[in-house]
């Protein structure tokens, strides 16, 4: 009887430990390549999810080339798989267009927004010697641009559609360069995007004097892209709002994630958000908002949230 009772109490304390591992949910967040603002911003939430749940959510984040990427994988992954992606991707997916035709699947169909995380914003940043305050200035000026990456592709695409396309002087540089260029006067400004406030933005105008351009009206809507307002006092010099474009980026899972989950996951993002900004100000920027941003169907789990709170919700996102 003595030993029945002790091989049952031992099996009962090994069903209880199964239980309690088995009760850690783990989340798989793939972003952007490391060492970029996105995979800050992944590390940040990790740390929120861990510190929200007292380590019920395990966050393992991901190295990704990018966003297209970060979208096809839906087709192998499981119900812990969360992306970041822009909203239009999504629905590219989902229509089999641009980059994803011929490649179809019905798992993008299954893709759920999750919450808003901050936007890729562009930036002209000019030097105030260049005395360029708007981008008709930019005729004549030396400007890097880069290449291979969203802000360079976006603002080669700005000069054409201002009418600057032959009349300004591309530098033949990386844009790791841009900060020391424009201290030195090899360049006249450069263009940057990321989430605002920008690293490098913010080194460039605390080492020189430096204007950031805005846009007008006219060329936000030549842009198609979404208005974004950078308020005054943001970098150093800066008395007056920036008004600029941005590309929103969004963090998705799929109809596999359980609601509880989607729930939990985007509750504590909200909840968290202000202490994540006391350490990185790009999330001071981010409100419920954004939600208007998701263009696409969002996760059922943090629609329950967003309604808790009462978010603004669209018929799409239901």
């Amino acid at each position: 009887m003595t030993f029945m009772k002790t091989v049952g109490t031992a099996a009962a304390a090994a069903l209880l430990m199964t239980a309690a591992a088995s009760a850690e949910t783990r989340i798989t967040y793939k972003s952007a390549k490391a060492g970029s603002s996105y995979f800050q911003m992944a590390v940040q939430i990790a740390e929120a999810m861990k510190a929200g749940t007292d380590g019920d959510i395990a966050v393992t984040v991901e190295e990704s080339q990018g966003s297209v990427q970060n979208v096809m994988e839906v087709r192998a992954r499981g119900a812990d798989y969360v992306f970041t992606t822009p909203p239009a991707l999504v629905g590219l997916a989902q229509g089999g267009k641009a980059m994803f035709e011929g490649k179809g699947d019905p798992a993008f169909d299954d893709i759920r927004a999750l919450f808003p995380i901050p936007s890729l914003t562009m930036h002209f940043v000019m030097s105030e010697a260049s005395g360029a305050t708007s981008f008709a200035d930019m005729e004549g000026k030396t400007i890097l641009l880069g290449s291979g990456s969203f802000g360079a592709t976006e603002g080669e695409k700005y000069l054409g559609l201002f009418g600057l396309e032959g009349k300004v002087n591309i530098a033949d540089s990386e844009l790791s360069n841009a900060v020391n260029a424009l201290k030195n006067g090899q360049i006249d400004g450069f263009v940057t995007a990321g989430s605002f406030p920008a690293p490098n933005v913010i080194e460039a105008a605390a080492s020189t004097p430096v204007n950031v351009l805005s846009l007008t009206d006219e060329q936000i809507g030549m842009s198609k892209r979404t208005r974004l307002t950078i308020p005054a006092g943001t970098y150093t010099g800066q008395d007056e709002d920036i008004t600029t474009t941005s590309l929103p980026v969004v963090a998705y899972s799929t109809t596999k994630m359980d609601d509880e989950t989607a729930y939990t996951l985007t509750k504590i993002y909200w909840e968290t958000r202000e202490k994540m900004a006391q350490d990185a100000a790009w999330w001071a920027g981010v409100s419920a908002d954004m939600l208007s941003n998701i263009t696409t169907r969002i996760h059922p789990g943090a629609i329950r949230y967003y309604e808790e709170i009462g978010a603004p919700l669209a018929d799409e996102h239901m």
